[in-house]
């Protein structure tokens, strides 16, 4: 076949349209958009497009399902739903405070959504957790969104009835809408110079006076409860000086890392009356077992009590399978304030190690070592090199 014949072929071919092909076929293929949207009415477009965070237009159009929302709320808050719930509410307070009114309204707007979302998850067995792996309290969730609607509620109703006074200054009802609206979230001074203005208006208004009446009591409220916690404050600093004025008199070091141990309760302080300096000092107190990287917690360690009182009820240590741990077993080390080992009599009471001087309390925690008697020789040994080591890269630095 000559080349001209060929391609007279293909001309051919290429302009008669196939014998069992329709329209449609021939037709360029749909972009996807277009297809998904194939078959709907307009309606239902629109209702899809309103899924998407970019076409949406109000938070009541949410699915609590749509992974869309949840990929963006992910990336744009760091934390848990509590937290960020919180956040917007300081921010929206800060924001109030300084007058900004639609900034404050949108911060407690998202935190309303945000702790919202959360509630809604959580009843369809979806539960969010910190980077600890502990989840938020359902409680508290539920406490912070009411009180973030009550924020949001009062604070637009103050603001609109500002509005209301301002183009009717004799505009009884927004006084009285006002003055309620402040009261409600304690600004007290705000609510009694609003009630104030109202009853110059209308001295016999009932509303008002119940208002006022209202502001009288919860003012005396406010004033009682900051007067007990000044007088707490108050009474934490002069047990503290106590607690600082025993620790001097006792001749007993202290200091304070970075990074205190969590202790819960425990705590260093005067018993049974922390606010009397005759009373003992009491020290909480860890057990280390280097040996076998184990360790007890000695919640309190009464200054007139004794290692021995304690390793009474604490030893034998239930891991102990070779029963090398025994009160007149081992021996104990105290480490010095230069980084030494001090061997702690187990008849002496904790005063009499403490009060030395060669021995600082660190973070509140007294730590003793403890180590079988037949292996102490070898590990203060061991402890005394690696303190070397550590001295003498320190100072190199």
């Amino acid at each position: 076949m000559q080349i001209e014949e060929i391609t007279k072929k293909m001309e051919e071919t290429m302009r008669a349209p196939q014998a069992n092909s329709s329209l449609a076929d021939m037709m360029p293929e749909l972009p996807i958009a277009h297809t998904l949207a194939k078959g709907k009415s307009v309606d239902e477009v629109v209702a899809d497009l309103k899924k998407s965070p970019i076409f949406m237009t109000d938070m009541s159009d949410m699915d609590e399902e749509n992974e869309d929302i949840a990929a963006l709320q992910a990336l744009a808050y760091e934390g848990t739903a509590l937290e960020n719930g919180l956040d917007f509410k300081e921010r929206g307070n800060d924001c109030f405070k300084v007058k900004g009114y639609r900034d404050a309204k949108e911060f407690y707007t998202k935190g309303i959504n945000i702790l919202f979302l959360e509630e809604r998850k959580r009843r369809h067995g979806q539960v969010t957790t910190n980077p600890e792996g502990e989840p938020d309290s359902a409680e508290e969730i539920a406490k912070q969104r009411e009180t973030l609607e009550a924020l949001y509620n009062y604070r637009s109703c103050w603001t609109d009835c500002a509005a209301a006074i301002r183009l009717n200054p004799d505009n009884i009802k927004a006084y009285y809408r006002s003055a309620r609206a402040l009261l409600a979230v304690d600004r007290i001074e705000e609510a009694d110079d609003v009630c104030a203005r109202g009853l110059a208006l209308d001295t016999a208004n009932t509303g008002l006076k119940a208002v006022a009446e209202d502001i009288i009591k919860r003012a005396r409220e406010i004033d009682a409860r900051r007067k007990k916690e000044a007088e707490r404050e108050a009474r934490e600093k002069r047990r503290e000086a106590l607690l600082k004025a025993a620790l001097r008199a006792r001749n007993i070091p202290t200091r304070t890392t970075a990074q205190p141990p969590e202790m819960e309760d425990a705590k260093m302080q005067l018993v049974p009356d922390p606010d009397d300096p005759r009373s003992s000092l009491s020290i909480p107190a860890v057990l280390l077992y280097p040996l076998h990287l184990e360790s007890d917690f000695i919640k309190a360690f009464n200054e007139t009590q004794t290692l021995e009182d304690h390793l009474a009820y604490i030893l034998p240590l239930p891991w102990d399978q070779e029963g090398a741990y025994t009160p007149s077993g081992v021996d104990c080390y105290i480490e010095t304030r230069e980084g030494g080992l001090l061997k702690m009599g187990k008849r002496l009471s904790l005063l009499k190690v403490l009060g030395t001087g060669k021995v600082e309390v660190v973070d509140e925690v007294v730590r003793i070592f403890v180590v079988p008697h037949s292996k102490a020789e070898a590990w203060v040994k061991e402890h005394k090199i690696k303190r070397s080591a550590e001295k003498g890269s320190e100072s190199k630095r």
